[in-house]
């Protein structure tokens, strides 16, 4: 497939009927793209294939089982991209560049990743540094950063999250996405506390082959159902599978488990195919 053929259009405007919608795509493993009516933002867009290069010939190769859905380049209007940490299939090097080639978007990070930030091509002009505790307003968007656990909580050398999770409010719809993440003492009190209504979870899991190899993993499917019931969470959109084989879950087996789920909205996306994230959370 070539960058002609990729089937998202840039601009991504909300489908015939859905443009007093907060309308969001799945772009693959932790990245969604969320436009409301004029506002379009991305959080963790991993639309590059840096990895594959990086870690050619290694115990866990990164080849993409899928394209990249939209070539970061050709973006337009892209107001603000969100990245919850460093790494780079959530702060990809390959692609923040290019994100800035047809749009002026600001970029959230860690602040204790700010400097990675600006080495990856963020300029310090259009970089906003939060820990979690903190929130911003831009436009009609507001973010409110929460810790993550990517397996654990972790702090530089100034007491600062290395891992974040946003709770995004926009066009009245509260989204939580966690980033990277596994349970923690005092998340669901901390996710209670900010009435979220739909959470974009990662569901990869985690094992200790995986973690001895450096790949700290995620949520089990169980654990982000039980996170939603008890933060109150009416709603789940699992992520974070589908790109590296190492490192995925299989679609079919967790729509399968979710169908014994009786009291949570759902849905397992489809790349790239828009969804009403109000139709999710109703």
């Amino acid at each position: 497939m070539t960058h002609a053929d990729l089937p998202l259009d840039p601009a991504f405007p909300a489908p015939p009927g859905w443009e007093d919608d907060v309308v969001a795509w799945w772009l693959g493993q932790a990245g969604f793209a969320i436009r409301y009516r004029d506002e379009l933002l991305f959080v963790d867009p991993y639309l590059s294939d840096v990895l594959a290069d990086k870690y050619r010939g290694k115990i866990f190769p990164h080849t993409r089982l899928h394209p990249s859905p939209v070539h970061p380049s050709d973006v337009v209007g892209l107001d603000l991209v969100l990245c919850t940490h460093g790494h780079t299939d959530h702060m990809d090097l390959g692609a923040i560049p290019y994100l800035q080639s047809s749009s002026d978007p600001l970029f959230v990070v860690p602040r204790s990743e700010a400097v990675k930030g600006v080495a990856r091509g963020i300029p310090a002009s259009r970089l906003l540094g939060l820990d979690a505790g903190e929130l911003f307003g831009a436009g009609g968007i507001t973010v409110s950063a929460v810790p993550a656990a990517h397996e654990q909580i972790s702090l530089d050398g100034h007491g600062q999250n290395l891992f974040l999770g946003y709770v995004i409010d926009i066009g009245g719809v509260r989204i939580y996405h966690s980033g990277d993440c596994a349970p923690y003492e005092g998340q669901e009190e901390i996710i209670r506390s900010l009435d979220v209504d739909v959470a974009l979870l990662p569901v990869n899991g985690r094992d200790e082959h995986r973690v001895g190899h450096g790949v700290p993993g995620n949520f089990e499917l169980e654990e982000a159902v039980a996170l939603c019931r008890a933060a109150g969470i009416p709603s789940l959109v699992c992520h974070h599978w589908g790109l590296f084989e190492f490192n995925s879950a299989d679609p079919d087996e967790l729509r399968s488990r979710l169908g014994a789920v009786d009291d949570l909205a759902w849905l397992v996306p489809a790349l790239g195919v828009p969804f009403r994230l109000k139709e999710v959370a109703a």
